[in-house]
């Protein structure tokens, strides 16, 4: 579908007046309903208003894109208006507004307002595009720039030949696939790198990620088959039977983002790997190729069964934190969270939920090396781990929770017990191969990841016990260091293995429901906010440090540093590692200790801002921060040298 096809004549407005932005929206609704694709103007209205209050559309350079998805949008529609006089917007750099246009879209399947918004948002990032729709002086001049535009756009996405370079004897085709644990930001980063440096090495490109949302942009059979080279950048599970056969490279999303050249080269080279399936269920998602090494496979099978696991102690722990905070402490101390039954129904709601846990972290890292048959098994050895059943207390009545340690070994054991069966089961008759996954694989790993853990939950439990303790008995001073330390290390990669590493040992912590344990969980989020703010706090206040595009561009990280989402540094950190990492290691570290030694506590593992009401010392906790932040950037307004452009 064209631009040209939404965008009806009768909703184009050139030389256009506003006194504000509610006033342009409520003209732009107007100039939509020309077009007789909204039944119902209020409706719509309220959508477009309720839209812009989540976050404003006014995307900078004077360009702003609102938009509605609602039943009363009877087919999809554009709306355009040039304001040669500008309105103020709100917009995201904070200048006005001369170019506006609305989308609204039906309430069906196809997320065409999505497909039109990306479209639009990537042929606006072209200045002299939006320049000669401002100083267009017809409607049929505007849509003819906008035709001409789109028709370039096209020719560029679909055929490339002719940018490759002379030497090149036919168009060079790479494929890749982008996938991160919580599919985010390092995802669509990744691709966005490797899509950027492809095109500017005259290649043709495509590349699938693997999101929150779930795959978008699928390698198709014929694509692959015709691919010169495939890049896996990813952190969690990828199909990877279809690829056999292929030159491959697997690596880690965050080689996605900082070396995109280096692995197009890699890839293209004529040593590079070629992958080769093995034909089993396991191969075809495991993601693992063959020039991966063991760290990462493992990190990898870590970090499927921390992301499936984060959603059940996200919602778990900030339920029990409300329990907390709607409850009564002078009606009884020792019972303190289920005093009132308000309180009580939270904090049974909020356990329930947090008692998946780690059966759910067992579950997913056995899937993710032993694939489907290995979940039940990981799901047992996760629960036996929790219960802290062994062979001399097997109803675990007097015995201690192994707890997040022993069930992060529960699901390593029980994915490579799945895997050992798999071996042995090839042995068997064909006849027998339709009750393997419903009856061999189930039945014989679950006795034997029973048997397993009921011998290893007394030593895990002891680990897991000397840990909390060493942890409740720590002098302040030990408290401030071990803050340091976590802090510290969520700024190290920055979404990487080590920043990983922190916040896992920190959702470890709030398993054991301790006052430590909330500290640590404090300290370590605190410690990943620091970074994106202290960057957006550098750009703003030592300017001459930083390039045009940075400036534009660090404003946005106050938000992605209040919402906890450190990866808002990284291409910072990617362009400047030897001054951005160590300032923001060292702003974080502050940030950690003086949060462990103001005491705040923390009961959700993430949200940033959005779970201030869930800490404890919540002022001293934003003292934290705040400070952490400022020392950062301070450090790297001080390390940085001037730019001149």
């Amino acid at each position: 579908m064209k631009i040209r096809d939404l965008l009806d004549p009768r909703s184009i407005q050139l030389n256009g007046s506003a006194t504000g932005k509610e006033d342009v929206l409520k003209q732009m609704v107007s100039l939509m309903m020309n077009s007789g694709k909204i039944e119902d103007r209020d409706i719509y209205e309220r959508g477009v208003f309720a839209r812009e209050e989540e976050s404003t559309t006014g995307v900078g350079e004077g360009i702003a894109i609102p938009h509605c998805k609602s039943a009363t949008v009877k087919a999809p529609g554009l709306a355009a208006m040039v304001l040669p006089k500008g309105v103020e917007y709100d917009a995201l750099d904070g200048q006005p507004v001369d170019l506006i246009f609305l989308i609204a879209a039906p309430n069906s399947e196809d997320n065409v307002h999505l497909d039109v918004l990306a479209k639009l948002s990537m042929l606006l990032m072209d200045e002299s595009f939006s320049a000669n729709l401002k100083a267009a002086k017809s409607v049929d001049e505007f849509l003819e720039i906008i035709d001409a535009a789109e028709a370039k756009k096209d020719a560029e996405d679909g055929v490339t030949v002719a940018e490759a370079p002379a030497s090149a004897a036919k168009a060079v085709k790479i494929l890749a696939v982008t996938g991160c644990p919580t599919g985010i930001a390092h995802t669509y980063m990744a691709a966005e790198a490797i899509e950027k440096k492809a095109k500017e090495l005259g290649y043709e490109v495509k590349v699938e990620t693997r999101g929150s949302g779930g795959a978008k942009n699928v390698l198709t059979d014929a694509e692959i088959a015709a691919a010169d080279g495939i890049i896996v950048a990813a952190d969690t599970k990828v199909p990877m039977e279809r690829f056999n056969g292929k030159k491959l490279i697997a690596t880690q999303v965050s080689d996605g983002i900082s070396k995109p050249g280096e692995l197009i080269e890699k890839v293209l080279s004529d040593n590079a790997p070629v992958y080769h399936a093995t034909g089993s269920s396991s191969e075809g998602s495991s993601g693992c190729a063959g020039n991966e090494s063991v760290g990462h496979i493992i990190y990898k099978h870590l970090m499927n069964g921390v992301s499936h696991m984060l959603p059940f102690v996200v919602g778990g722990g900030i339920l029990i934190a409300l329990a907390f905070l709607l409850d009564d402490y002078s009606i009884n101390p020792a019972n303190f969270g289920t005093n009132t039954p308000v309180a009580a129904w939270f904090k049974s709601i909020g356990g329930t939920a947090f008692g998946f846990m780690l059966p759910i972290l067992a579950g997913y890292i056995a899937m993710s090396i032993a694939d489907r048959p290995g979940l039940v098994v990981g799901f047992v050895g996760g629960a036996i781990a929790n219960a802290g059943y062994t062979f001399a207390d097997p109803f675990g009545k007097e015995t201690v929770s192994a707890g997040f340690l022993g069930a992060l070994l529960a699901g390593f054991v029980a994915g490579y017990l799945v895997l050992a069966l798999k071996k042995v089961c090839e042995y068997l008759p064909k006849a027998l191969d339709g009750i393997k996954p419903v009856l061999i694989y189930p039945l014989c790993g679950t006795l034997l990841i029973g048997l397993v853990m009921c011998a290893i939950d007394p030593a895990m439990a002891a680990i897991n016990t000397g840990i909390t303790n060493l942890l409740a008995n720590m002098g302040d001073s030990s408290a401030i260091l071990l803050g340091i330390v976590v802090g510290g290390m969520m700024s190290v990669d920055m979404g990487g293995p080590i920043n990983k590493a922190a916040y896992v040992f920190g959702t470890g912590m709030l398993a054991g429901q301790t006052d430590r344990g909330f500290m640590i969980m404090a300290a370590v989020m605190v410690g990943g906010m620091v970074p994106p703010f202290a960057i957006a706090l550098a750009t703003t206040f030592f300017r001459n440090k930083f390039t045009a595009a940075e400036r534009k561009n660090g404003p946005v990280n106050y938000i992605m540093g209040l919402c906890f989402i450190s990866e808002g540094a990284i291409p910072f950190a990617a362009a400047d590692p030897l001054r951005v990492i160590p300032s923001c290691i060292v702003g974080s570290a502050v940030a950690g200790g003086l949060s462990m030694a103001f005491g705040c506590t923390l009961r959700a593992p993430h949200g940033g801002v959005f779970v201030f009401p869930t800490i404890g010392n919540v002022a001293g906790y934003i003292a934290a921060f705040l400070i952490g932040s400022a020392v950062a950037a301070v450090m790297l307004g001080l390390l940085k040298k001037k730019v001149t452009e």
